[in-house]
């Protein structure tokens, strides 16, 4: 992520609140001999997206309650899953939808403990009944959110976007004016979904005319490839066109009132990252307390509003994005829900590395 004036107003927001409220209804914080006592450790492993977190969600968890909190960071759900193949010990991890589905496919997560996790009651129904793990056995969901479209209005005619979704990043009247997404995964799911297909196919004609779909585009279109320079690139207005992560596109709308933000009719991935408990977490009691104070009102709300992403907490989103709300005006940060041509990306290892190699290929002629 970049850092910008809403981030950085944010973060003076966030200070604010840190003096003014106090999270999860306590009045002291606990001793790090009560913490040993109560949870048997006094240090949680945390590993993370980077930039990820509100700006005092990790200090306000080791004052209220007694604790040290190790952060690491990972850029891929594909690292991450490495480490702990490897034997690496994390309490909490934070993977993406996908990911948790391999990891239950292989038995490394453990049961989140219910009963310790009473702000599950917050989630939103948007992140209720998730494919992976419908009843939130292993996972509570973070963030989420979709992918989309962000255009400036003053050059993209709405009307062109309704008309033909997808097929606008391949109209070459914005030829040299188009950010695409550097991720296979994102890229084959817009043409994928611009044929008519859906974006966990493994028929080979379907990918193969996604292929297709992606190599006109690139060949035409002159796109430039990115993943979070398209922030501040879309905030100066340097592209017209640019195919964006919806917490991202809340980012850029915020700062550029040119720029809107659209979700084609053809469908698009409804993405979510959820806390998880590995198999082999050495302190699982003080996880399911760190996930049960993620989901209070406050640390949700510091979180969502420094990175600018979804948050699982209904009655956040509920303050975020109504009237007077940080987010009020701004359409990327509510995602689209019961859509049914909006879908959740399902683990398939063949599948990613095919359209890995397809999609260097794609960009190779570049």
């Amino acid at each position: 992520m970049k850092h910008n004036m809403k981030r950085a107003l944010s973060l003076l927001i966030s200070t604010i609140m840190l003096f003014t409220f106090t999270s999860c209804g306590k009045n002291t914080s606990d001793t790090v001999e009560d913490s040993i006592e109560k949870y048997g450790s006094d240090t949680l492993k945390l590993y993370n997206w980077g930039e990820y977190m509100g700006n005092t969600l990790i200090s306000d968890f080791e004052k209220q309650f007694g604790v040290n909190v190790i952060v690491e960071y990972f850029d891929s759900n594909e690292m991450m899953y490495t480490k702990i193949q490897a034997g690496d010990a994390y309490d909490v991890l934070v993977p993406s939808d996908y990911m948790i589905e391999r990891l239950l496919s292989n038995n490394a997560l453990q049961a989140i403990d219910k009963e310790m996790i009473p702000n599950i009651s917050n989630l939103a129904e948007g992140v209720k009944s998730l494919p992976y793990d419908p009843d939130n056995t292993y996972s509570v969901p973070y963030f989420w959110g979709t992918v989309g479209i962000v255009y400036n209005k003053n050059n993209v005619d709405l009307a062109d976007l309704e008309q033909q979704g997808y097929a606008i990043l391949k109209n070459t009247k914005y030829k040299g004016k188009l950010y695409m997404y550097d991720s296979e995964r994102d890229s084959f799911m817009i043409a994928l979904k611009s044929l008519g297909y859906s974006m966990n196919t493994d028929n080979e004609q379907e990918i193969e005319q996604a292929y297709q779909w992606l190599k006109e585009l690139n060949d035409t279109m002159e796109p430039v490839y990115v993943t979070d320079e398209v922030i501040d690139g879309m905030m100066n207005g340097n592209k017209d066109l640019a195919v964006v992560y919806s917490g991202d596109a809340v980012t850029i709308l915020n700062e550029n009132e040119d720029m809107a933000f659209y979700l084609p009719k053809e469908g698009t991935n409804i993405w979510s990252d959820a806390m998880v408990i590995p198999a082999n977490a050495e302190n699982p009691k003080l996880a399911n307390e760190f996930i049960n104070y993620v989901l209070t009102y406050d640390a949700s709300y510091n979180n969502s509003e420094t990175v600018g992403y979804t948050s699982s907490n209904q009655e956040v989103i509920n303050d975020i994005s109504g009237e007077g709300g940080l987010y009020e005006s701004n359409p990327a940060y509510l995602p689209r829900t019961g859509y049914e041509k909006d879908e959740v990306f399902k683990d398939n290892i063949v599948l990613k590395e095919k359209l890995s190699e397809l999609w260097i290929k794609v960009k190779a002629s570049q």
